[in-house]
């Protein structure tokens, strides 16, 4: 009589790039594991070796890596890391990418532009990805550019709950800074029961980050305006929107986004603004050098790891996310 096959455990493993350790650590924390120890250097050339310390075979992986500054060095190792937990037999393969490399690069604006947001997806199917987790898309299509399951996850929770903590909802006008973020302020508006406003501008098709501000629809005077956005990256957008908005009465302007980018000269346009505080979560890193007095780090370890275990157990990713009230915001 033939043995019986006893089955075997499912396993977790949680590896990191060398772009955002501090994150990868606080998710490990969270989830009370360690972190999977991974050699990693950089040839003299500047190609990169990977080589994981342990077996991975069987295992449910979660390669993280944020796609901070030398993007494409960060994106290239996570890449060969896939690589390696394919060739090591990994179970399933799922990248968690809490800030999406090339986002921007959505779709063709003119003729003979690239749709980079879907390279990024296919190079990470290519290399062996099963799964896709990522936080605050520039714009939710990209999730049907990977040929895959993928989780988006949102940080408005954490972003909601601080703001709410700070300033009676009643006194909040919501902003979205231009037509495209409409959406995302919609569901500001939902959570925190405040009514919305939205600033309609143009950009410069031929000067890069250059942003000319119109005109506010919407009733912004005597009210805190929080503008809401995916990501700030040069601040010149989030300071011409406050600008707009105080020439309009607006009380205090308070700036709350996912992703802190904050590229030269992003700290020095901000602290010296009117705005009083903007506040991020830290889906990059943000360095010594690109702090100020005005910003606010939220984190997003824990969002990362509640939705690493539910992926991990089979639960639901999505029941995360069910709308809040704004009760339920300011309680947090």
């Amino acid at each position: 009589m033939a043995e019986k096959s006893v089955p075997t455990q499912k396993r977790l493993v949680l590896l990191s790039g060398r772009s955002h350790p501090e994150l990868a650590e606080s998710v490990a924390n969270e989830l009370g594991i360690d972190l999977s120890p991974t050699l990693a250097y950089d040839f003299a050339n500047g190609e990169i070796f990977i080589r994981f310390r342990e077996s991975v075979r069987g295992t449910d992986a979660f390669v993280l890596q944020s796609h901070t500054t030398p993007i494409n060095k960060w994106i290239m190792e996570q890449l060969i890391m896939i690589d390696a937990l394919k060739r090591a037999s990994a179970k399933r393969i799922t990248v968690i990418v809490p800030f999406y490399g090339y986002a921007r690069q959505d779709k063709k604006h003119r003729g003979r532009e690239p749709i980079s947001a879907r390279l990024m997806a296919d190079l990470f199917k290519a290399a062996g990805a099963d799964r896709l987790m990522t936080v605050d898309l520039h714009t939710s299509q990209i999730q049907g550019f990977f040929d895959g399951p993928v989780d988006h996850l949102f940080a408005l929770p954490l972003l909601a709950a601080h703001v709410a903590s700070r300033v009676s909802t009643d006194e909040i006008t919501v902003v979205s800074p231009d037509a495209g973020r409409v959406r995302v302020a919609e569901r500001w508006t939902d959570v925190l029961g405040a009514p919305l406003a939205i600033i309609h501008k143009r950009r410069d098709p031929d000067v890069p980050n250059q942003v000319r501000v119109f005109e506010v629809v919407g009733d912004v005077k005597d009210r805190v305006c929080v503008v809401v956005d995916d990501m700030i990256d040069t601040g010149g957008t989030i300071v011409k929107a406050a600008e707009t908005l105080f020439e309009n009465g607006a009380k205090d302007v308070i700036v709350a986004a996912t992703h802190g980018i904050l590229s030269d000269p992003a700290k020095e346009r901000l602290q010296q603004s009117r705005i009083s505080e903007v506040v991020v979560t830290d889906t990059l890193p943000i360095t010594e050098d690109h702090l100020f007095d005005k910003l606010t780090i939220l984190s997003i370890a824990p969002i990362l790891a509640k939705a690493i275990n539910e992926v991990f157990t089979d639960g639901s990713v999505t029941s995360m996310f069910e709308p809040a009230t704004a009760d339920e915001a300011s309680s947090h």
